[in-house]
């Protein structure tokens, strides 16, 4: 698995715009370009954090070379984001996040 981390300082007051252009350019990704989903958190320093799984790092490259059907999403991100910082792309070590219901009798 291949896991692209993505980090923002938003706009004050533009969180929910960002939210909503995230959410939308995500369900995109999954739909169009087998992306395993991904999850945004705020972080304690106000800085916002997502990180993108795939299923390994060429369907990630392919991805990139999609056409944006919905372009007002990323639209809504560009203009809510203050400042980027770099994204760092990571190869799965170890994996022992559990779907919810996971018991530990299940395999």
């Amino acid at each position: 698995m291949f896991i692209a981390l993505y980090r923002w300082k938003l706009r004050e007051g533009q969180e929910e715009r960002f939210r909503e252009g995230w959410r939308r350019r995500t369900e995109e990704i999954y739909r169009k370009c087998g992306s395993l989903g991904s999850r945004l958190h705020c972080a304690e320093d106000g800085t916002w954090v997502a990180y993108a799984q795939w299923p390994d790092r060429r369907a990630w490259e392919a991805a990139r070379q999609v056409a944006v059907t919905d372009t007002e999403a990323p639209a809504l991100m560009k203009e809510s984001i203050e400042a980027s910082y770099p994204e760092t792309l990571m190869e799965v070590a170890e994996d022992l996040i559990r779907p919810r219901g996971f018991s530990e009798t299940e395999n």
